[in-house]
């Protein structure tokens, strides 16, 4: 057996292992999500958004369908990760793979993988959901499932460095609480940044989420608060940065080595 195919077949296991973990439960996992949708599409779009009107050309369900869409995406990419990881840590095995030839590479991109599974499964589901509320017309299946996967890898990773540090069970809830929900719900899903006064306008573009929902809303429907460019240069840039940060930890052993 060569080397790479070595790391192929550790890449799966942590893969396959992550895959039926979060399917065994899916109650808990996918449903939660499908319903919260739901529920966002029936208050903001159905009740709310026939008195708010069109949005940037679009009516204001259409409008919120990206937003909603990602938002689950990030928090389950996000869940998933931090909560597989701290497990491993809590139950010791984690450092089975650190001795093992496994390369903390291969490590990281089975996790990460299992987190951009669950947001695909996830992201579907929305979608569908979505579907019984409106037409979704996709402007470019591209550019809409490349964001969609940078995005759920990009919080995978953040679910990672979470898990590193994370102390206790308590601790990987203090992200999603704290960060995560602001970002999203301040991230333009339910409203353009065209419509802040200053400095609003201009404290929003610091706001990553903002750059995601943006992009994907164009993949989707083709319109956009920010130049494509800049929302890929944005979401390439944290993946590089919380990549390269995630491996760093890994190898160093923190949170997990005593």
């Amino acid at each position: 057996m060569n080397r790479w195919h070595r790391y192929w077949v550790a890449y799966n296991t942590i893969l396959v292992k992550e895959v039926l973990r979060f399917t065994r439960i899916w109650v808990q996992t996918i449903l939660p999500a499908a319903i919260s949708t739901a529920l966002y599409f029936l208050i903001f779009g159905k009740l709310i958004g026939e008195r708010i009107g069109p949005m940037q050309g679009l009516g204001y369900l259409d409008f919120i369908v990206p937003g909603l869409v990602l938002m689950a995406v990030i928090t389950n990419a996000y869940a998933n990760v931090v909560s597989s990881f701290y497990s491993s840590k809590f139950s010791r095995y984690i450092e089975e793979l650190l001795v093992s030839p496994t390369p903390n590479w291969v490590i990281l991109a089975g996790y990460v993988t299992g987190g951009l599974a669950r947001g695909l499964i996830v992201g579907i589901a929305v979608s569908l959901v979505a579907l019984a509320f409106t037409d979704i017309e996709v402007h470019s299946f591209g550019i809409s499932l490349l964001v969609f996967a940078l995005t759920a890898i990009l919080f995978s990773l953040g679910g990672f460095i979470n898990a590193v540090y994370a102390n206790s069970f308590d601790d990987i809830s203090i992200i999603p609480t704290f960060v995560l929900t602001p970002l999203t719900y301040l991230g333009g899903v339910f409203y353009s940044i065209d419509l802040l006064p200053e400095p609003w306008h201009s404290l929003s573009l610091a706001n990553p989420v903002l750059y995601m929902v943006n992009a994907f809303r164009y993949g989707l429907q083709g319109v956009s608060d920010i130049p494509l460019w800049i929302a890929f240069a944005i979401i390439l840039g944290f993946i590089a940065v919380l990549a390269a940060l995630s491996l760093h930890l890994l190898g160093r052993g923190v949170g997990i080595k005593t």
